[in-house]
Formats: C-alpha cells, sequence, structure tokens
C-alpha cells in the first residue's frame, strides 16, 4: 500500500512511537508570536528551563497586536522580546520589521518541503502550501517544541479534494475553501490530514495555496497540504540556490513529498470549480 505526504514525512522525522498509533517527530521549525508564546515562556522560566532546542529553528514575530493596544499586550510583547533576546534567537520580528506570521515566515524562506512546523496557533496549517507538515499546537506541546524540538501527533489520515476545472474571474481561493468547507463541514476532516489537488490547485500561485491550506483547520483537519512543484521552488529559490546547482535539481528533490498512487484514503473527493460563485459566510 502506498504512502500519503503526511505519513512519507512522519515516517522521516519519527524519533519514537510510545504507542501504536502516536509518533514522537523531530521538528524542523518552531514558530512563535506574542498572543500563545509568553505562557509557555512563563511555564518554562518557572521551571528553570528557560532554553531552546535549537535557536536558528525558532522563529518569533509581534504581529497580532502591533503597536500594543494595552499594557497587557505590551507585557505580553516584552516576554516574547526578551526572551528572544536571552536565548540569542536571531530571527525575531519586531515592530517595525515584523508582519503576519503565516506570511512573514514563508516570505523569510523558513518552510520547505518535508518540514515540519508547529506553532500556537490555529492555522499553522497555513504552512502545508510548502508540502510541509503545519499543525497548531496547544502550550503544553509547544513549551515541548522550545525545550526538546519535538511534538507527539497521531497517526494522520488523510482526506483527498481534487478540485477540477477552471475558476470563473472574480473566483478566488478563499471562494474554494469556503465551498469545500460547506460540503464536508466543520468537523468533516477531524484529526485529518487535508491533500489539496488538481488543476485548479496547480494553477494556484503559492499566495493562493497558502490560502486554502490556511483554513483546513476551519473543517477540523490537523494540517492542509499541497504538493510541491515548479511554482514552489520558484517562491523558494533566493532561499534555496546554494543547496542546489539548478530550479531543475531542486524540484527533482522536492517531487519525493507528494502522495503515492496507491494510496488508501479515509475520503477522495472531487468537485468541478468551473461554475463556482463568489461565496461569504453568514
Amino acid at each position: 500500500m502506498g504512502k500519503t505526504i503526511a505519513q512519507k514525512i512522519f515516517e522521516k522525522h519519527l524519533l519514537e512511537k510510545p504507542f501504536k498509533d502516536t509518533y514522537i517527530l523531530k521538528l524542523d521549525r518552531v514558530f512563535c508570536h506574542e498572543i500563545t508564546t509568553p505562557i509557555a515562556i512563563n511555564d518554562l522560566c518557572e521551571r528553570g528551563m528557560d532554553r531552546v532546542f535549537d535557536k536558528t529553528k525558532i522563529k518569533a514575530v509581534i504581529d497580532h497586536v502591533t503597536p500594543a493596544k494595552d499594557s497587557k499586550t505590551a507585557t505580553q510583547e516584552k516576554i516574547l522580546r526578551d526572551w528572544a533576546a536571552r536565548n540569542d534567537i536571531k530571527d525575531f520580528f519586531d515592530i517595525g520589521c515584523n508582519g503576519v506570521c503565516h506570511a512573514i515566515f514563508p516570505e523569510k524562506g523558513f518552510v520547505r518541503p518535508g518540514y515540519t512546523v508547529i506553532m500556537g496557533d490555529s492555522h499553522t496549517c497555513t504552512h502545508g502550501a510548502f508540502g510541509a507538515f503545519a499543525a497548531g499546537v496547544g502550550t503544553t506541546d509547544l513549551e515541548v517544541g522550545i525545550l526538546k524540538g519535538v511534538c507527539s501527533f497521531k497517526e494522520p489520515k488523510a482526506i483527498k479534494f481534487v478540485l477540477n476545472g477552471t475558476l470563473k474571474p472574480g473566483v478566488y481561493a478563499k471562494d474554494v475553501i469556503l465551498f469545500l468547507i460547506s460540503k464536508i463541514g466543520v468537523n468533516g476532516a477531524t484529526n485529518c490530514v487535508v491533500e489539496f489537488t488538481g488543476p485548479v490547485v496547480d494553477n494556484f500561485g503559492m499566495e493562493e495555496r497558502m490560502t486554502i491550506c490556511n483554513m483546513a483547520v476551519e473543517a477540523g483537519a490537523t494540517s492542509g497540504i499541497c504538493f510541491p512543484d515548479q511554482k514552489t521552488v520558484d517562491y523558494l529559490w533566493e532561499f534555496i540556490k546554494d543547496e542546489y546547482k539548478s530550479k531543475e535539481e531542486a524540484l527533482a528533490d522536492y517531487a519525493k513529498w507528494k502522495s503515492d498512487d496507491d494510496v488508501q484514503y479515509e475520503k477522495v473527493l472531487t468537485y468541478d470549480l468551473s461554475d463556482l460563485q463568489p461565496l461569504a459566510t453568514v
């Protein structure tokens, strides 16, 4: 039986299986922002564990409330800022050089195909657009990620969307993901990795793929994911060009991060989106 892209990523990063369906994975990235990370920082400090597993793999940004709207948010930002300084985290983006976490981290080249990524944010699945396994986690998992560079996940089940057709003018990636959620429901992908495939996804740019992966969690998914292709290589090229002799070599390397043809999915859902209209939530 074939393997999904998530299963392949899990196998590459597997450190331990304490239970049949539980994987302890090595992390490539731990992303942080000022809303959820300060809680983890404070707890680690109280336990005498104010350290990080690898300062080069932790990236942090002040992005949700900037500038601070009150003393509480200012305190949260200071906790993150001081922690980054104490632990010599170079990739810390303070007010004035910051942006939305799910945009700035890809723009800086911090996400790659085959990576494992966590953050204390439900929309961490955005980064699956690059062929990575990216998932939002709670405070305890975030603390362990910061301290040890590992995280525990259940064995990933997969749902595959095959999106055919050509979108009409005025219909965008946001409309596509709203349509898909309307079809499967807000719990329709619970504990699953959602794969987005087909001509519509192939025609999307990276920002559009990020849009559909971003909202996978709104259907209950652990993560959303797209297979890397030439557009992925082009987007990342400035950051990976020293690792490969050519874009062709990079593409050939990234080609392994896709699901096999004989995978047994939980569901395969195929839609022709040629007649899709703009949508809004109510």
